[in-house]
This record gives C-alpha cells, structure tokens and sequence, in this order.
C-alpha cells in the first residue's frame, strides 16, 4: 500500500528535485545574452582563417610558395600562380579554403614564411551550404562579416 503511495504522489521524482534544487544557488548562474553581447574568446583561439594584405599597396602577403598547402594535414588549401613576365615572380592566381574540412591545427599559419596566412579569433563561420565553407581568396582577404544583431 505505501508503495502505491509513493508511484501516486511521485516521491520519487520529488527526492531528485529537491537534490537537484539544492545544489543551485541562483546567484552563480550566469547566462550570455550572446547575439546582443560578444563573447570574449581566448586570446590564443583559432578561428577564421584570413589572407592578410599590405595596407601600403593593397596586395596580398602571399608570396606563392604553397607552404601552407603542403603544411596542412587535411590537404585542403589550394594555391595556384602563374610566374610574371614583368617581375619574374610568382603572383598568386587563386586561393581557396575548405573551411569545412580545417581542424584550426595552425600549421600552415606556422608555415607561412611571411604571414601572409592568419587564424583569426573569429568563430562565426556558419553557412547553409557546403560551397559556402570553401572560401576563395576574396573571401579570404575579407574575412568574416559578423552580423550584427539589434535588440
């Protein structure tokens, strides 16, 4: 009978609230209000990768030398140039960056000999489409537009 009880009024089910109840204190709970406010990442994070430009000339850093392809463990950067007839250099010609497939390891930043390549702190990367994560060199020397939320 006083099993029957304790199915009817949920004894039970109110023994593990009360345990739970217990051991939180309101005051130490804290909630982000993260569209509205940015949250702080730290300070050595990898997040979106960014081909940086020389703010004197507008050019990309990118010398062409497909270190960082070569560094990447999941071969997902491509780089393609073409040699100038003018300066005899190489000049980039394409760059993409499989977003989807990086593991934000930091090799190929690590292997750039003058980062040109950089992973940003920024972690809002997401699309609706897998040809939205492979992103070109505009894309890259852009880097990611955060949007912005208005409460």
């Amino acid at each position: 009978m006083i099993e029957l009880l304790k199915k009817i009024f949920l004894v039970d089910l109110f023994q593990g609230l009360f345990v739970t109840f217990r051991n939180q204190n309101p005051k130490y709970i804290y909630t982000e209000q993260y569209p509205a406010e940015r949250p702080k990442v730290a300070e050595r994070y990898r997040g979106a990768p960014r081909l940086n430009i020389n703010p004197d000339n507008g050019e990309t850093l990118c010398i062409s030398c497909n270190l960082c392809a070569l560094a990447c463990p999941e071969n997902l950067i491509v780089v393609t140039s073409e040699r100038s007839e003018v300066t005899k250099r190489k000049e980039l010609v394409t760059f993409t960056y499989d977003t989807s497939r990086c593991m934000f390891c930091g090799l190929c930043e690590d292997a750039c000999p003058v980062d040109a390549l950089e992973l940003t702190q920024d972690f809002e990367m997401a699309s609706y489409t897998r040809e939205g994560q492979i992103w070109d060199r505009q894309a890259l020397e852009e880097g990611p537009r955060p949007t912005q939320y208005k409460c």
